[in-house]
């Protein structure tokens, strides 16, 4: 391993590194394993660093040397760490790589690296040897974050598909580029208001139709939009623009392509060698062996990768529950119990666990999402408590309910009001995020505009109504691409977004209701100082079924700066409707969802509304109110007025 390259700046592991290694302890193995470029006297050389334990002979075959499986053979290291090593000299940015595998038992393989920073374009497989220098331009958004409580901010979160978001050429099936999307999509969410741009994974995946949810490069974003340094691009584009990026991450399952992670070496290294733990019958993919060190290492060092050379905000961790349970989507005898004979995953807790701490621990500024959709315990609990040590988990019950009563022709409503209510028995049990995500637009479900009832006016009003709903309850916020204007069809990942659509004029006014939404929502301290506290919300009136209207108060730690909330869930203009306020004086009118820049039909309240010395929902004072149909406002105390 010689030819005069600068040996200082080989990733050589030392016998620390190593330890950490098996004992699962090291988190930056992207800096040891892989294919790292190295400075020569006379340009470039490549080390190669792979972990494969039980194989017989590795090689680095690539377009250098022809594919020769016998020309660049490495060495195993002469410990038991199962890593293999080999430096050659005269190598360049860009070069093609696999590795040639054979195993003891007659097994031969051409794997694709798993720690490379770049793969070719698919279906093409190999890996690509990249440097990730960049020069990045985000310190003031960083600097920032790191004195944020994430917990005491507005957070609105605008999930993008980058391959369907926008595309070009004549018939628009050509993706944009991370850096043609840089021109675009920071500054249409600023002007929308959304504060976090949350992608679907961007890993690199064989399968587009997978929508990214079939990792095999764990560590490179995907080369159908650009090279690495165009996803930086990327970033530091929204950051300079105030807007944070979540990456949804998948350490759940991986894909079972050759070239891939599994049977990597002739045994299931990776994944369980049971199918009762390593297959995963809905999806067709292998498990991750949490139970083995290196495998968690290599997981934990690949969510660290992308926060530290990506400058990644947050991280949304994919299909949790399929990972705390042995017997998710199994009948009885397709899984096996724990050591004590239960359902749930001791290794997997464990991972969950390990990542959340390691993620904290180095990046105080990055937080973690739990994609979890069942009733697990503590999921954004404290890991000293026996909790996950998740930020955030996202509150399926309350978008299940919401949707299937939004559904109902409003005649039926008054039936169900329940399911619009019983998300407050638990919404301060976790801290939520309120997902309006893409599952909920795909596979015959609909867009979301297609779910509501009635004539377009009345589904528009539906949809202003869901969302202000939506902004009012406690949570932070998530909406995917197109429902912020309203889009007719459901997604198909295969076409760019309808832009056309956005000129409607229902559209249009939807587009302004969600950038006055998120307006309203940095803008009044009551919508989330206390967006995971229950001393942020009271009811005022639940039980208006007759009506179908609810009634609310959101608070932060100022009395006057109280919003009271009124819903209207029917097509009825309700007059005198009295709700209670908490002291006399005068009140406005703030938001309406029914007002006429939102092609609304503009039925509000007056300037100034005055409190009457009656008592009403348990306060001293109310108000009597005009509601609109279909719709949600917004009274505050009126400072100053006379």
């Amino acid at each position: 391993m010689n030819t005069n390259p600068q040996t200082d700046s080989i990733p050589l592991f030392t016998a620390f590194d190593l330890g950490l290694f098996k004992e699962g302890k090291h988190y930056q193995l992207y800096n040891k394993l892989g294919a790292h470029l190295v400075s020569e006297a006379n340009g470039q050389g490549a080390y190669f660093a792979v972990w494969a334990p039980n194989a017989e002979q590795v090689s680095v075959i690539g377009d250098f040397n022809y594919w020769d499986r016998t020309a660049n053979v490495m060495s195993r290291r002469p410990d038991d760490s199962g890593i293999w090593e080999l430096y050659i000299p005269e190598r360049r940015e860009g070069d093609l790589y696999k590795y040639y595998i054979k195993g003891y038992n007659g097994y031969e393989v051409e794997k694709g690296d798993p720690y490379a920073y770049s793969w070719e374009e698919p279906p093409r497989t190999a890996s690509r040897l990249v440097d990730l220098s960049y020069v990045w331009h985000d310190e003031r958004w960083l600097e920032k974050q790191t004195h944020t409580d994430i917990f005491t901010v507005p957070l609105t979160i605008y999930e993008t598909h980058i391959g369907s978001w926008k595309r070009k050429g004549m018939e628009g099936k050509s993706f944009l580029s991370y850096r043609e999307l840089a021109l675009e999509l920071p500054a249409y969410c600023k002007e929308l208001g959304f504060n976090y741009v949350e992608f679907m994974p961007v890993m690199e995946h064989p399968f587009y139709g997978s929508w990214g949810y079939q990792v095999v490069g764990y560590f490179a974003p995907s080369s159908r939009y650009g090279s690495p340094q165009d996803f930086m691009y990327l970033v530091d584009t929204l950051h300079q623009q105030g807007i944070g990026v979540i990456l949804d991450w998948v350490p759940s399952h991986f894909p079972t392509d050759e070239h891939g992670l599994g049977f990597f070496d002739g045994t299931h290294l990776y994944e369980h060698a049971d199918p009762r733990k390593g297959f995963h019958p809905d999806w067709k993919s292998s498990i991750f062996n949490y139970d083995r060190n290196e495998v968690r290492a290599f997981l934990i060092s690949n969510a660290l990768f992308w926060i530290e050379k990506y400058h990644i905000d947050g991280l949304r961790v994919d299909a949790v529950a399929s990972m705390l349970y042995l017997d998710y989507s199994r009948e009885d005898g397709q899984w096996i119990p724990n050591k004590y004979g239960g359902r749930e995953n001791l290794e997997a807790i464990q991972f969950l666990q390990e990542l959340n701490d390691a993620v904290h621990v180095y990046y105080p500024r990055a937080f973690t999402i739990a994609e979890e959709s069942t009733s697990w315990p503590n999921v954004t609990g404290p890991i000293q408590r026996g909790g996950l040590g998740f930020d955030f988990k996202w509150m399926m019950g309350w978008m299940h309910d919401t949707l299937a009563y939004f559904q109902k022709d409003p005649i039926y409503r008054r039936h169900h009001q329940s399911q619009l209510t019983f998300s407050m028995v638990y919404a301060f049990s976790e801290k939520f995020v309120l997902p309006l995500s893409h599952d909920e637009v795909v596979y015959g479900k609909g867009s979301l505009l297609q779910k509501m009832p009635g004539d377009s006016w009345q589904q528009f009003a539906n949809l202003r109504l869901l969302y202000a709903f939506m902004y009012g309850h406690p949570g932070a916020k998530m909406l995917f691409m197109g429902a912020e204007y309203g889009k007719r069809d459901e997604w198909q990942h295969d076409d760019s977004l309808n832009w056309d659509e956005q000129t409607g004029i229902a559209n249009a006014g939807l587009s302004l209701f969600i950038r006055d939404l998120n307006d309203f929502y940095r803008r009044e301290p009551a919508m989330y100082i206390h967006n995971y506290d229950p001393k942020g919300f009271a009811w005022n009136a639940i039980d208006d079924t007759v009506n179908s209207v609810i009634s609310w108060v959101r608070m932060s730690d100022e009395e006057d700066d109280s919003l009271f909330f009124i819903a209207n869930f029917t097509p009825i203009v309700r007059k005198n409707y009295r709700i209670g306020v908490h002291k006399s004086g005068f009140y406005t009118e703030i938001l309406n969802s029914d007002n006429l820049r939102y092609n609304g039909s503009d039925v509000l309240n007056d300037a100034v509304i005055e409190a009457a010395p009656i008592p009403y929902h348990g306060r001293t004072h109310s108000l009597s109110l005009l509601l609109p149909p279909l719709s949600v406002i917004v009274v505050k105390y009126k400072h100053g007025y006379y």
